[in-house]
């Protein structure tokens, strides 16, 4: 039977899409989808895009393994030899490989859960190098996301803009702000409206 088995690897920013075509017996249909699907399973995810094309690939063999399943077994006998189906993938080692996209995940989590890039309306944030001076505005801020009842717990988020660095003009928006965070990185900027939770003079974050 003709069919087309296909595989993923994905090395960060380079992507690489492996296909196999038939055609195939029953036995070598099998060994090959089983073979293709198992280093798909740990060499498939590495990279935002094959995050998303690694599961499309294996959702695109099922199809073609179907159809496989259908046919009958080798005939003893027939030309060639069949290839040797060896293990179902759930019995393989790279069967831990579905747990990459759960692992990256909660790493990608960890690693961002205190940017402030990513802080919200509600959420509350501590900078650790504040200079609290009536007046002067604070050039080098290191704002970091904490849970609002951590001691450490400075301000809350009471409003976010994106694409805008005027805090002036965007804060007064919000009665409770009596400070302000700012970001930009080329072009990226957003700026945080923020209510002081310790007693201090007004100032502003402003990097």
């Amino acid at each position: 039977m003709n069919a087309t088995i296909r595989g993923h690897q994905g090395f960060i920013v380079v992507l690489r899409y492996l296909k196999r075509r038939g055609p195939y017996c029953r036995d070598c249909g099998i060994a090959t989808h089983r073979e293709m699907t198992s280093d798909s399973l740990w060499q498939g995810w590495w990279g935002i895009p094959s995050m998303i094309i690694n599961p499309i690939v294996m959702l695109l063999n099922i199809p073609q393994r179907s159809k496989i399943n259908k046919l009958a077994e080798p005939v003893p006998g027939a030309p060639g030899t069949p290839m040797d189906p060896g293990k179902p993938v759930y019995l393989r080692p790279t069967i831990v490989g579905v747990l990459i996209p759960a692992v990256l995940a909660t790493l990608l989590f960890v690693l961002l859960k205190d940017d402030p890039e990513f802080a919200k309306a509600g959420d509350c944030v501590h900078n650790s190098n504040v200079i609290a001076i009536p007046g002067l505005d604070d050039k080098n801020p290191d704002l970091k996301v904490v849970p609002c009842s951590d001691p450490q717990a400075d301000a809350r988020v009471v409003g976010r803009a994106d694409d805008s660095n005027d805090g002036e003009t965007e804060c007064r928006k919000y009665p409770d702000a009596d400070s302000y965070f700012t970001y930009k990185h080329g072009s990226d900027k957003y700026l945080l409206c923020l209510k002081s939770l310790k007693p201090r003079p007004k100032f502003t974050f402003a990097p």
